[in-house]
């Protein structure tokens, strides 16, 4: 960047000008499995998170559900800023969705939902949705990365939210054919509105999940009123007072555009395989892969170590008392012991498996799984969140170590195991006939003439309160 160069008309202009034929195919097909990841999520959501039922009492008290634009798993239409609302805090609640580790970010939660629902707005083609969800990527991304994220929280930003709502608007504005000064705008607009804080870590507030989908209905807010000509603030992300230097102390603005246009954030993206802490994911492919081979008897194990990093201990092996004896679904999601027993006892683990937490043959197996940080595991960390599973079976030591977990963007899911990861999701909700139905729709996206046909095929077979 020259001086006196302004990085917002420059991710603006980019995001204009976003078309699917003028990607990688690469980026095009892992953008359309990002889009069904988060479907997935968004559909047992909005049957199984505890906080969907007082979000959609308020939809309605405030008109939100008054409209013609669809929720993924329900039968009512919304109005635009409902469906992205409900979507967004829907796409978040299971805390399954995708990340962006250099972002410390959940993008796909404001930017795609946003998207679709401006696609509602105007008929767009599902070409035009994809294109505005992968300009809403990068500009996201990119925008956490200049930060960087986490001197931003630091400060107690949650940047999947503050973040999030760029990421919205520019994914927005492109879906509505947007000039660059209209994109410009947007992000303009959408500073007014960039907010999300940490302060949920208190008392679990559901308030996480809220401000990345309240992001996305506020950035597609902002490309509606830039589309009917409002005016926004110029150079939002690093003007004087601009997103960067007043969220905070010492940004990197040039970083936002950095290989702009050849390098792709949202290739950077991980998908969870797994609906639990992220330092369990290496042990819980570890031991499915030693289940796959050696097919042990639950009756003949007498120990099992998991070996992770003092950060990993942090999170799913200390204390080991309360680990070996988790009593909901967060307790297992954080317990390395119940995700590796989920595994060697099931062949899976998915979000039915919190339904074993008191399984008798788990509960017998939990004392006998040590947890403990592991120096060969330790020395691949930060880079990478590695694991190691060894199990003394039958007199026999048997033992697997995984650096890359699955999901990650260098070991990412083929399309199979992200269809089994929605089947996991969606079937309980829409039966398997519509579950396979709505993951072929959301995977045909780039050749769909209109985005709200995906409506026809997003309703449950039978809805849950």
């Amino acid at each position: 960047m020259g001086p006196g160069m302004s990085i917002t008309p420059t991710l603006a202009a980019y995001a204009a000008s976003m078309k699917l034929d003028a990607l990688p195919p690469e980026v095009v097909t892992r953008a359309r499995f990002l889009v069904l990841d988060l479907v997935g999520n968004i559909v047992r959501a909005r049957h199984d998170a505890e906080s969907t039922p007082a979000l959609l009492s308020a939809a309605k008290a405030l008109g939100l559900d008054q409209g013609n634009c669809f929720v993924f798993g329900d039968t009512k239409r919304y109005s635009p800023t409902g469906a992205a609302l409900v979507n967004g805090v829907l796409a978040h609640s299971l805390d399954f969705d995708d990340t962006h580790a250099a972002g410390t970010l959940h993008p796909g939660a404001p930017v795609i939902p946003a998207a679709i629902a401006a696609g509602e707005m105007c008929g767009a083609s599902g070409a035009d949705v994809l294109a505005g969800i992968i300009a809403g990527y990068e500009v996201m991304c990119r925008t956490a990365v200049a930060l960087p994220a986490g001197d931003h929280y630091q400060r107690g930003y949650h940047p999947s939210a503050t973040c999030g709502v760029f990421g919205a608007a520019a994914a927005a504005a492109r879906v509505f054919g947007l000039d660059a000064a209209g994109v410009e705008s947007a992000l303009g607009i959408a500073l007014s509105q960039s907010a999300g804080s940490l302060q949920f870590l208190v008392n679990g507030a559901w308030t996480k999940r809220f401000q990345v989908g309240w992001a996305g209905m506020a950035g597609l807010a902002a490309a509606t009123l830039a589309r009917e000509g409002f005016k926004g603030a110029s150079e939002a992300l690093d003007g004087r007072h601009g997103f960067l230097s007043t969220y905070a102390p010492n940004p990197n603005p040039a970083r936002a555009v950095q290989n702009l246009g050849t390098v792709y954030e949202l290739m950077a993206t991980a998908v969870k395989p797994y609906p639990s802490c992220r330092y369990g994911h290496a042990g819980i492919d570890a031991m499915l892969a030693l289940q796959d081979e050696h097919k042990f008897n639950p009756a003949q194990i007498e120990k099992i170590t998991y070996g992770t990093s003092h950060a990993g201990m942090l999170l799913v092996g200390a204390p080991a008392a309360k680990k070996a004896d988790p009593q909901n679904v967060v307790d297992g999601q954080f317990s390395g012991p119940f995700v590796l027993l989920a595994a060697l006892t099931t062949g899976k683990m998915n979000w039915d498996s919190y339904g074993a937490l008191q399984d008798p043959t788990i509960r017998s197996l939990l004392p006998k799984v040590i947890c403990e940080q592991d120096p060969e595991i330790e020395a691949e960390f930060p880079t990478n969140m590695s694991g190691k599973v060894t199990v003394l079976a039958g007199g026999k030591t048997f033992t697997k170590k995984v650096v890359v977990p699955k999901g990650e963007p260098s070991n990412f899911l083929t399309e199979n195991e992200l269809r089994a990861k929605f089947a996991g999701l969606t079937e309980a909700v829409l039966g398997s006939a519509g579950s396979a139905a709505l993951a072929d729709a959301v995977l045909r996206i780039d050749v769909t003439n209109n985005v709200s046909s995906l409506a026809r095929v997003a309703q449950p077979a039978r809805m849950a309160a």
